[in-house]
Parts: C-alpha cells; structure tokens; sequence
C-alpha cells in the first residue's frame, strides 16, 4: 500500500491569498485585538478571585492567603480550558477571535479540535517566551500573516465566511 493510498491523497491549502485575498485581509491586526479582549476575559476572572483570596485573608486572620498559591495553576488551567472550549469549538473561534470577525482553521479548512487549540496555545505562549519579536514578525513576511506557532502546528487564521463576503462586496 503506497503512502497516498494509506493517509489518503494530499489535501491543497483552503485559502489562497492570491485568489481570495479578503480571506486574509486586516487579519494580523484583528487577531492583536482579539488577544487582548481573551487577555481580559482569562485575567478578570483570576483578578476577582485574588481579590476574595485577599478579602478572605482577613476574615481568617491570615489563614486564607494560603489560597493565594493556587492563584498560578488556576491561572493556567483556566487559560487552557477556555482555549479549549472556544477555539476548539463549533466556532474555531475565542470570544475575543468572534468579536473581531476571525476563526482560525486547519490549513486545509477544516475546523480547530479542542486538543488542537490548546496545543495551539501552549506553543504561543512558548514561543513567545523564547522569541517575542519574531513570533509576530513571522506574520508580516508570508501572505498567509501566519504566526510561529501557526506554521508549526498547520492552522491558519482567516476572516469568518461573513466578514470575507462583506470584504468581496466592497471591492
């Protein structure tokens, strides 16, 4: 059994920037946007409940900002079970992602998995540990404005299917 018989014939890229450019158009700048609004929504939480620990802290005389260690895990898990849920969902898309008209798919268009998203996003935050400006440098120097993180881990994030044909009316 040949290689293409057993993993099935090799699937082309779902999105051309030569052909569909309003697929691609303003996404860098969005996805930024996007980032910050799931930044808030990941970090109000843990935000609020620093502030029970702290208030807590003094109804127990101090026996409460123990609490206060579990404030980085939480951190973590919650940031990775939001990914998980909203960029793996039905939307491929975070709330902040929706709200900016982006949804970011396999390279071959198929939609974001809930492991996938959080593999995703693991690597973003690697990545940018490791090498802050070239992460997003990596986008303004291919047409697809894939991220690091993107061309490792075969996604592309595009404009939503309304937004593209909102972009195509106007040209």
């Amino acid at each position: 059994m040949s290689d293409a018989q057993y993993y099935g014939e090799p699937k082309p890229y779902a999105f051309s920037p030569v052909s569909e450019p309003e697929y691609f158009e303003g996404v860098l700048f969005r996805r930024f946007v996007a980032f910050l609004i799931d930044a808030l929504i990941i970090c109000v939480p843990i935000g609020l409940a620093a502030l029970l620990i702290f208030v807590l802290g003094f109804v127990t005389f101090g026996v409460g900002w123990f609490l206060f260690g579990l404030l980085s895990p939480g951190f973590v898990v919650w940031g990775l079970v939001y990914t998980g849920l909203t960029l793996g969902g039905p939307h491929s898309a975070t709330i902040g992602m929706r709200a900016m008209g982006i949804e970011m798919r396999l390279w071959y268009g198929a939609p974001m998995y809930p492991l996938l998203a959080v593999v995703s996003v693991v690597l973003f935050w690697v990545s940018t540990s490791v090498l802050t400006p070239l992460v997003a440098i990596v986008g303004l120097f291919n047409s697809r404005r894939r991220l690091l993180h993107d061309l490792i881990i075969g996604t592309v994030v595009t404009n939503t299917e309304e937004r593209a044909a909102s972009l195509r009316r106007y040209r």
